[in-house]
């Protein structure tokens, strides 16, 4: 049997993790728990009743956190020459095209979220075994292949992340950093709960929302009462 280790018993001490807690309780008992020495990501898990396997039951999309996600996250363009000038000027970190496209077949994907203009699909779709594994892929429906990169730049950059459920039927989002006031992982939480209440698909049957749990970076999690944000 694995050891317990000492942080983890002074963590499991604080707490009943036996219990659902409100997100407003959940978001304040976090704080307290998680000791790393760095800024730990916030993350929330959200056991869906859905089979993913079925089309008309994915459940994909897009959310603005209120109070961003607390993360530095680098961005790439890859658009046409007469695009270029909007994203630099809305903060992409890396523009282009051509150049762009060997490295990422060469394999570098030191990127947290990829932008393109629908006239260059045609090239960035020659990438997907590349970017597909990786959660890279531009998508429509999630604003990422759009013309309005600009708009598209400073989403990203002030917090719209996006999220879909895996073949567990699980949503993982980061929802901000333990450095945030209580208050703020709570409202960015609520947010992200909230919107995958409003993509409930007509063929789900039963009890949508099965679960939610709340952890940071090498934290153990927090359940949170689901009838605490769905009712």
């Amino acid at each position: 049997m694995a050891k317990t280790s000492k942080r983890l018993k002074e963590a499991l001490s604080k707490y009943d993790n036996t219990v659902s807690y409100n997100l407003s309780d959940a978001s304040s008992m976090l704080k307290v728990i998680s000791k790393t020495k760095f800024d730990a990501s916030v993350d929330v898990a959200i056991k869906l009743g859905v089979d993913p396997r079925q089309a008309n039951q994915m459940v994909r999309g897009t959310v603005s956190l209120p109070h961003g996600t607390g993360k530095d996250v680098k961005v790439l363009v890859l658009c046409s020459a007469d695009k270029e000038a909007e994203a630099t000027e809305a903060g992409a970190d890396f523009v282009g095209l051509d150049e762009y496209v060997t490295k990422i077949k060469n394999g570098w994907t030191d990127i947290d979220v990829i932008i393109c203009t629908p006239n260059v699909m045609a090239q960035v779709g020659a990438l997907g075994r590349v970017l597909g594994p990786r959660g890279l892929m531009p998508n429509p429906k999630t604003g990422t292949v759009t013309m309005d990169v600009g708009k598209a730049v400073q989403d990203v950059k002030a917090g719209k992340i996006d999220f879909r459920v895996d073949k567990y039927g699980i949503v993982h989002a980061a929802v901000g950093k333990t450095s945030f006031e209580a208050k703020k992982i709570e409202e960015n939480a609520r947010e992200l709960i909230q919107t995958v209440l409003k993509l409930k698909p007509s063929a789900s049957k039963g009890a949508y929302i099965k679960s939610i749990y709340m952890s940071a970076s090498m934290s153990p999690s927090i359940q949170i009462d689901a009838r605490s944000v769905t009712s």
